[in-house]
């Protein structure tokens, strides 16, 4: 994985594909627990409040460890967390696989969210260093993998979690075991390029915008993470729900239904990186977002069919919008590329944790279908991408003085929403 991976454009594919490939493995176990919702709600007679806790779990820790773990890394990395973070993934699958109570499965969910808590921040920093400056498609490269792991995971619950049983769970255990010997060897990589590269590494590319301007900019890349992540939460907990509910679907056929948007989710993940590398990530941020507004507002009345068809427009729509806000971020804020990928890595998770707990408090004393037609509005918030500046233009060799504060402010910010979400769930 050394210089000779790179093409002559400098991106080192072969860590790309490589960092892709693990985050495949690590999200397609992250979905087993999703997954198993349907089973353990009938073997353990959990609630939907419940179902939402678990995620809550899962998510809270994942989203409050992730930019205090970027944050330290921009000044110390930490070349083999990456490897160490699977090994957080393979305790907690296997924990899952025997959890009898509700504590445990809290805990297997936690253990689980520790290990992408370290995997995600880290794992975008070494994109960005091996990308060659295509810092979008590099980006989307390594955000398809987790989609296309977070697709194929309920296919293969539904095939041998529902077939065989919990304790099956176990045997993915293997597939993060085979992710950290992979960034095992990554993490050689990245030690030997930040060691070339020295103190004598150029200083990233700043901007012209005022302290005020970028701290609102941020603000609102904030509001559109927490419009998107919301949505996608309320498909990747409840959607197989609202299938069996609506369409009287059985749990095998609806884990399908459910693989079919995530798959649609991934591919909208990869066109986003590159297409905003070539028209500006603004434009993919504000067609993706407010552009699925009417799919969503027409889902909760749609038919089976329509249903299906509907979840691939708004999962191929929706989904191009990550890579591009977490790129537009590090541009924002130069220089702090681990923390600016945990923070809104973190974000994505914490929202869609608080997300999840209230959602299914709202099922439980409404409906599912309604939970689908309140959550239709969502992409209202995409309105907000219109006040995004164009970075393209404000472009400038020096980095900006107000980053260090700008950052304090947000982190300071960031932290009073984690508490009180904390707090609500």
């Amino acid at each position: 994985m050394g210089s000779k991976a790179q093409d002559h454009g400098g991106t080192v594919f072969a860590v790309l594909i490589s960092l892709s490939a693990c985050h495949m493995l690590n999200d397609m176990n992250q979905s087993m627990l999703a997954a198993i919702y349907p089973t353990v709600k009938e073997t353990m007679g959990l609630s939907f409040t419940q179902i939402g806790g678990i995620t809550l779990a899962f998510q809270a820790t994942a989203s409050l460890l992730q930019p205090m773990i970027g944050f330290f890394t921009d000044k110390k990395p930490l070349y083999r967390s990456l490897s160490l973070a699977m090994l957080f993934t393979l305790c907690g699958l296997v924990l899952l696989s025997v959890a009898s109570s509700y504590p445990v499965l809290l805990a297997a969910a936690m253990l689980i969210g520790s290990g992408s808590a370290v995997f995600h921040p880290e794992s975008s920093r070494v994109a960005r260093l091996a990308s060659g400056g295509r810092y979008g498609m590099a980006q989307s490269l390594f955000q398809v993998g987790g989609n296309f792991g977070s697709a194929i995971g309920p296919l293969l619950a539904a095939f041998i979690v529902v077939a065989r049983g919990q304790s099956s769970i176990a045997w993915f255990a293997l597939g993060a075991l085979l992710a950290s010997i992979i960034l095992w060897r990554i993490g050689g990589w990245y030690r030997q390029h930040v060691t070339a590269a020295g103190p004598a590494r150029a200083a990233p590319a700043g901007h012209t915008l005022s302290r005020r301007r970028t701290g609102w900019a941020l603000a609102i890349l904030v509001c559109l993470v927490f419009s998107k992540n919301v949505y996608l939460v309320s498909f990747s907990s409840f959607y197989t729900f609202y299938l069996i509910e609506t369409f009287h679907l059985s749990v095998q056929n609806a884990q399908i239904c459910l693989f079919v948007f995530l798959a649609a989710v991934a591919a909208g993940t990869f066109l986003g990186g590159p297409v905003g590398d070539r028209i500006g990530r603004k434009h993919v941020i504000w067609i993706s977002i407010f552009g699925v507004l009417p799919f969503t507002l027409i889902l909760p009345y749609a038919g089976l069919a329509a249903t299906v068809v509907l979840s691939v427009v708004i999962g191929l729509i929706l989904a191009s919008a990550f890579s591009a806000i977490v790129v537009f971020g590090q541009e924002l804020v130069p220089g702090r590329v681990g923390l600016i990928a945990g923070l809104f890595f973190g974000l994505a998770f914490g929202v869609a944790g608080v997300g999840a707990a209230v959602l299914g408090v709202v099922a439980d004393h409404t409906s599912i279908g309604f939970v689908y037609r309140l959550c239709g509005f969502l992409p209202l918030f995409g309105l907000l991408a219109a006040f995004l500046p164009d970075m393209r233009e404000m472009a400038r060799p020096p980095v900006s003085n107000d980053s260090e504060e700008i950052l304090s402010d947000l982190l300071q910010a960031t932290g009073d929403i984690h508490e009180r979400g904390g707090a609500g769930g």
